[in-house]
């Protein structure tokens, strides 16, 4: 009888070392599963960082490339010179593409502000909305931008910028807004972010892609000028709407410009179109040969990981050039 416990007693003791065996290969098992991806977890930011790095890299070196700009032609900026050309680098276990663009050469979203309080006495609707409906109005499309809708936007956005209550006659302000399923105010301030555009009242999923190409927001400006001297063919809607010309009159104009831009910006002023479609002391405040904003998109490989960023520049002299604003389009 003495055995048959001590048997027992062994076989519960065996059972039991099993049972701690069994529970040290689980804890060891996520032990080690934790370690890998805490060791995973630290080598993707290691790669981000490296990758948003290389991205910095970038922005310093086209900070130099707008400084060289200014020292050597800051009276004539034009698509020709060697800032505009796309940079793609090969680098230690990735890689960097970059694209200095010039931000003049779109529709300051911001311009609609400009209106001042007299102004709206005077008339309804300012010289820089109506560009900003003939732009609207010059996209190619499938179906056109309906003018009710064009009229509605143009509006609202004027709406949206101004720092009064008071509604345009196709506007919208705080209580189209509140009554949304999420509501929301009107900014009644200058955008800071192209992406804004989104909220305004009129503007629609169906061709908001389609416009995006055209317009931009430099923030805490609300000046309209535009560098004729780095427009591109796909861009003749932007002066289309500016110079209220026929987009057939802006293609040709473009496709018609010297290989290193016109001199002057009366050599552009004194193009053909212009005899026949002059423009208003207003209009040709808004055109020039050179620029005082840069944007430049990038986008880094490093290993597994992507860092995508925007960098806004403004640039006054070689001395000085800053970045306003950085985008970050996300790590993938």
């Amino acid at each position: 009888m003495i055995n048959r416990q001590h048997q027992h007693q062994r076989g519960v003791a065996l059972i039991i070392v099993l049972l701690i065996v069994a529970l040290v290969v689980v804890l060891g098992t996520e032990m080690g599963g934790r370690l890998q991806l805490n060791i995973q977890r630290i080598q993707n930011i290691k790669d981000n960082n490296q990758a948003q790095w290389y991205a910095y890299s970038a922005e310093a070196f086209a900070e130099k490339s707008i400084k060289l700009i200014y020292e050597q032609s800051a009276e004539k900026i034009h698509a020709g010179q060697p800032w505009a050309e796309e940079v793609i680098f090969p680098l230690d276990g990735g890689g960097l593409q970059a694209q200095l663009v010039d931000m003049q050469s779109c529709f300051n979203l911001n311009a609609l502000a400009e209106a001042t309080s007299d102004q709206l006495q005077e008339q309804s609707v300012t010289p820089q909305m109506e560009a900003f409906q003939r732009l609207l109005a010059s996209i190619e499309r499938e179906e056109p931008i309906e003018s009710f809708t064009i009229d509605t936007v143009r509006d609202s956005l004027a709406d949206w910028l101004d720092t009064d209550d008071r509604t345009r006659d196709f506007g919208a302000e705080d209580p189209e807004y509140e009554s949304r399923q999420v509501p929301y105010l009107a900014a009644n301030g200058l955008m800071v972010s192209q992406t804004e555009f989104r909220l305004i009242n009129g503007v629609s999923s169906d061709w908001i892609n389609d416009v995006w190409p055209f317009v931009c927001v430099i923030p805490n400006s609300s000046e309209l000028k535009i560098n004729v001297n780095t427009l591109t063919p796909e861009q003749a809607p932007v002066l289309a709407g500016l110079a209220g010309i026929s987009l057939s009159e802006a293609n040709e104009l473009i496709g018609r410009r010297p290989g290193d831009g016109w001199e002057d910006i009366e050599d552009f002023l004194g193009e053909s179109v212009f005899q026949t479609t002059p423009l208003n002391d207003e209009q040709r405040a808004w055109f020039d040969i050179t620029t005082t904003y840069f944007i430049l998109h990038t986008k880094a490989r490093y290993n597994n990981a992507s860092f995508s960023m925007s960098s806004l520049f403004q640039s006054t002299s070689a001395t000085s050039v800053s970045v306003i604003r950085r985008e970050f389009g996300g790590i993938e």
